[in-house]
């Protein structure tokens, strides 16, 4: 299956703020009932058991909502460990949509020129951003955020295939926003397949890549500094 770069209508925000909201809401779902939310805290279990780490910091990346790093802390401050999150978006409006933003420092900001310093944090994480990048883009945005991080870079995509594309399709009746019915095949058809994310990030300054597959055609991958 080609990937067909496709323009996506919340990442213009080309809606009306109910539909922008009704989109947030669907991506919440998504995330909470397709892996979203168990592929990252999966990476960053991986790394704190890698660097027997009892505490993190965390920047994601278009944080849209911040509701899947917000999870993920809750989940993780009972098993002992705690993350500290910063949430970078274009728009700090997105924030609004959900109640990420809450116990979390927020920043507006552009993901291909990350507005901190270098070293700035242990890891940068972002979830279904990665495909919305051409792959020069890609290049770049690692680049920033292997500059920004201390330890790795988190990514959690989608996986391009055809049944994935006919899942989404299938489930559109369960999608309550214009928006989503446009953007989650849009998605899927740009979204890279992990030989092409191992490819690109082998032409980074990575030190090592760790890529798995994720529950319902999910990817998390590990780019360690």
């Amino acid at each position: 299956m080609k990937r067909i770069p496709t323009a996506e209508l919340l990442d213009s925000d080309a809606g009306t703020p109910e539909e922008i909201a009704a989109s947030f809401s669907d991506l919440r779902r998504i995330n909470r009932w397709f892996g979203g939310i168990a592929t990252t805290r999966a990476l960053v279990e991986r790394i704190a058991a890698e660097k027997k780490a009892h505490s993190l910091s965390l920047l994601e990346i278009a944080a849209g909502s911040g509701d899947v790093p917000r999870i993920v802390r809750s989940h993780l401050r009972r098993r002992g460990l705690d993350l500290n999150v910063t949430l970078l978006d274009r728009a700090t409006t997105h924030l609004e949509n959900g109640n990420g933003a809450r116990e979390s420092r927020i920043v507006a900001g552009d993901a291909l020129a990350i507005p901190f310093a270098d070293s700035s944090f242990d890891l940068v994480s972002c979830g279904v951003f990665v495909h919305d990048l051409a792959p020069e883009e890609v290049l770049r945005f690692v680049g920033e955020a292997l500059r920004v991080c201390r330890i790795a870079v988190l990514i959690n995509d989608l996986v391009r295939h055809r049944v994935h594309l006919a899942l989404v399709y299938a489930a559109t009746p369960l999608y309550r926003g214009r928006l989503t019915r446009h953007d989650a095949p849009a998605s899927v058809r740009q979204a890279y397949t992990p030989g092409e994310m191992r490819s690109l990030l082998a032409r980074t300054k990575v030190a090592r890549v760790e890529i798995r597959r994720h529950f319902l055609f999910r990817m998390g991958v590990i780019a360690w500094k």
